[in-house]
């Protein structure tokens, strides 16, 4: 375990993305470099600080500014390929922006016009965020213990320890949610977010994240001791779901375009390793690829996966026409769409990750080759909120008309 010291300081963005069409394009053009030491930097645990310096300097981690402050504001279609085409290049490099941009849209939900103004405008000239919200030791995922305490006039003192504070090893500020003394209405916490510097006196930043898959996240423990916290960096959390919002279904559609390029990357590796295998003796062909059962296989993995890209195409849609007019009927018509792309894509994810060494054959195990890198991925991500949950809103949905919950926990 080491404490985290800064090399990947704040990159200047070049000429800043102008439109969806430019943000698929200059994201597309990225993708062989990322992906050219993915499988390396998996083995042997190397962090992305120059691959995560690039997508910075292209603009990626900038694609939501809204265009009145001189963003592209892309739509959430937009955004979610791009998540998906850099998961396919390597997942850790798409899960890494993902709270990035959730945090951007509480700040779009949430913020004031000056909070807006000022970390926007950070964010066009090359910062990055990272969240530190989860924490171990509560009950569920859902309860907090980092407090953020008045301390005299336009200042909070912030105590607590967050985990999988993925993408903090690459962050210029860390977007804390913390509780508020006073409790709400209901009795419910009060939850805000701090915007703190990285490297504010008193924030440590643990290297100490120790998983099966997404091992190059950044993902460790943030330790927070008396961090000093203007007022005005600080934004309400709670209050976004008093009222329908998309806060919910933009973030899950996220997740879910990881799963899906993690699905994709699966069967990218499987086509190029059969090349190399040897055909079944019993098959009868010359090639492992005239083997009609691995055939069949594959073409079942395919029509998995191409569902997965479809579904997560329409969650996202649905998403954007929501956001412009969002009330009870749309947003969770959304939500419902994301959780079904949710369930497709996980099960893509891990199925097409171990599928993938059937179509290879046996020398796909080969420790050289680090094939298992695409389950571990699939399986750690997709632990990241249960699917089970999103099968029970869906059905609720379908029998019931009862829609699913409001949460922004995950």
């Amino acid at each position: 375990m080491t404490q985290h010291a800064r090399t990947t300081p704040p990159s200047p963005v070049g000429k800043p993305i102008r439109d969806d069409a430019e943000a698929i394009r200059v994201t597309t053009g990225l993708l062989p470099r990322l992906a050219a030491g993915a499988a390396r930097r998996d083995a042997e645990r190397l962090l992305p600080h120059d691959e995560i310096r690039q997508i910075s300097e292209a603009g990626l981690f900038a694609l939501t500014v809204p265009a009145a402050l001189g963003g592209a504001d892309v739509c959430v279609v937009t955004l979610t390929e791009v998540f998906r085409l850099l998961s396919v290049a390597d997942p850790n490099l798409g899960q890494i922006p993902n709270s990035h941009y959730v945090f951007l849209e509480a700040l779009r939900l949430g913020g004031t016009p000056e909070q807006q103004q000022r970390f926007y405008g950070e964010v066009l000239a090359g910062a990055r965020y990272a969240n530190a919200q989860t924490e171990r030791g509560g009950r569920t995922i859902t309860d907090d213990v980092t407090t953020l305490t008045p301390d005299g006039a336009g200042r909070y003192r912030l105590n607590g320890e967050k985990f999988y504070a993925t993408g903090s090893l690459f962050a210029d500020r860390l977007l804390v949610r913390a509780v508020l003394p006073q409790r709400r209405p209901d009795g419910r916490a009060d939850k805000s977010v701090a915007f703190i510097p990285a490297d504010a006196p008193g924030v440590r930043i643990e290297d100490d994240w120790d998983a099966l898959g997404q091992r190059t996240t950044g993902s460790g423990t943030v330790r927070l001791d008396n961090v000093l916290v203007p007022v005005a960096d600080v934004i309400p959390y709670s209050p976004i779901f008093d009222r329908p919002t998309t806060y919910g279904s933009f973030a899950q559609v996220l997740h879910a375009a990881i799963d899906a390029g993690i699905a994709r990357a699966a069967l990218n590796a499987a086509k190029e390793q059969v090349a190399r295998a040897r055909p079944w003796f019993e098959a009868g062909g010359e090639r492992a690829v005239d083997d009609p059962l691995l055939v069949q296989t594959a073409g079942e993995a395919e029509i998995a996966v191409r569902g997965a890209e479809a579904l997560l195409v329409r969650a996202a849609e649905l998403i954007d026409l929501a956001r412009t007019a969002p009330d009870a009927a749309n947003t969770a018509e959304a939500s419902i769409a994301t959780a079904v792309a949710k369930v497709a894509a996980a099960r893509a994810a891990v199925d097409a990750s171990s599928i993938l060494f059937e179509l290879a054959g046996t020398r796909s195990v080969l420790n050289s080759l680090n094939l298992s890198r695409f389950w571990r991925d699939g399986r750690t991500h997709t632990l990241h909120d249960p699917v089970r949950w999103k099968v029970q809103h869906i059905g609720r949905w379908l029998l019931d008309d009862v829609a699913p919950p409001r949460h922004g926990q995950i």
